[in-house]
């Protein structure tokens, strides 16, 4: 489906060459919007640049280490000058790959530079943008800026310690956009992500796992790149204009039920005594 809800607006996705950001590059895309491709894998970037111009779309693709401030300074610029304004910016880059994972431990077994690294590219890397991207909101009046954050921020797991208190720390950002530059037209929100792999992702987790996940949802199933992708097309549109400081969730329920849920559940079930 295609709209104009976004129509002469020009958008920076961070992380967007490949995954949820290729996706919601995308989506934005459809709707109208000129997108700058944003990724520090510049034969990735230009891959969804080319594939949205070739949909008919009007995109842009600029290599960029978000965590360089003089980097994502320059990153602005080209945008500037390629499309004159920027009405949105998507702060989705983060470093989450498979030698990230297997250092960013729990506490005690934490490696520093895998814990810094998650600071400088999902944090560092979203307030450089925002600084750099909102003077320039400020002068047209109007911006939406969105955080891509995640349940790790706001719940405990075993693992992924750095990377989760990235994500808590993206729950505050948008809360700060709102109260420094609201009433000069600036809005500030997240999205609060839960599982939604690409299809070709599952495969590379244990059914197992899988199924735990599913079961913790309160949907059929898990989520799809595709449904965040409109959760962030609709915080970057007007329609929800009246939607600032906060943090939107789309994980399918998986946050928002006690711990022994599933359990419970079972139990009711196997005992034949239906549910509460």
């Amino acid at each position: 489906m295609t709209t104009d809800k976004l129509k002469d607006r020009v958008a920076i996705i961070t992380g967007a060459g490949g995954g949820l950001g290729a996706e919601c590059a995308r989506v934005l895309a459809s709707h109208g919007a000129a997108i700058a491709i944003v990724d520090i894998n510049q034969d990735a970037a230009s891959s969804v640049a080319a594939e949205i111009e070739s949909a008919g779309g009007k995109a842009m693709a600029v290599r960029t280490d978000v965590s360089s401030e003089d980097e994502v300074k320059a990153m602005v610029e080209q945008v500037m000058n390629r499309f004159g304004r920027i009405d949105v910016l998507h702060n989705n880059a983060a470093v989450l790959d498979v030698n990230q994972r297997q250092k960013d431990r729990d506490i005690c077994n934490l490696d520093m530079d895998a814990f810094d690294r998650a600071i400088a590219v999902n944090l560092r890397g979203a307030v450089l943008c925002s600084k750099y991207v909102i003077p320039v909101m400020l002068k047209q009046g109007k911006g939406s800026v969105i955080f891509a954050t995640s349940g790790l921020g706001a719940q405990g797991d075993l693992s992924l310690t750095g990377y989760a208190t990235t994500k808590a720390a993206l729950n505050m950002l948008p809360k700060l956009v709102a109260a420094q530059y609201g009433k000069l037209g600036v809005r500030g929100n997240a999205v609060q992500i839960g599982l939604a792999p690409a299809e070709n992702a599952h495969s590379s987790m244990p059914p197992e796992l899988l199924n735990i996940l599913r079961d913790n949802h309160l949907t059929p199933e898990l989520g799809t790149p595709r449904q965040i992708a409109d959760v962030v097309a609709f915080l970057a549109c007007d329609e929800s204009s009246f939607v600032t400081g906060t943090t939107l969730v789309a994980d399918g329920g998986f946050g928002s039920h006690t711990p022994s849920l599933v359990a419970m559940r079972a139990f009711f079930e196997q005992s034949g005594r239906g549910s509460m």
